[in-house]
């Protein structure tokens, strides 16, 4: 796993934004599935499930990203999912949220960009040099 973290903390510190150590916690977060688990996959059905499916979709699709809300994200993924992406990133969970409200739209987006779930694989991230390629991308 030393090199994984080689990668993405590679790929994190190249971020200009200053956002490497979330997108790290991010794609965290969808290796272990999120609560539900099942990766994306699972994530897409936890939106769905709390009536934000048509946010995630517009993700998942080719077209403009909606965007999400903090409280949208506490609703949806529950405390404890949010607590500990939080706690990785070591800020409040409140601050922590909205990190994540800007970073998740555009994690799902590189993720899909064929507008696909098909295109992540069965792992739930697909290849992960493929996935690292996509965000080094415009």
């Amino acid at each position: 796993m030393g090199l994984l973290d080689s990668v993405i903390g590679a790929l994190g510190g190249s971020q200009a934004n200053g956002q490497g150590d979330a997108l790290q916690a991010v794609i965290a977060m969808l290796a272990r599935g999120g609560q539900g688990g099942g990766g994306l996959e699972g994530l897409v059905q936890q939106f769905q499930q709390g009536g934000l499916g048509d946010l995630i979709a517009s993700w998942v699709g080719t077209g403009q990203n909606l965007p999400v809300s903090a409280s949208q994200l506490q609703d949806v993924l529950g405390s404890d999912m949010l607590s500990q992406f939080a706690q990785q990133l070591g800020l409040p969970p409140g601050e922590a949220a909205g990190q994540l409200s800007q970073l998740l739209p555009q994690v799902v987006d590189k993720l899909t960009p064929n507008g696909q779930l098909s295109d992540i694989g069965s792992s739930g991230l697909g290849d992960l040099g493929s996935v690292l390629e996509r965000f080094s991308r415009p």
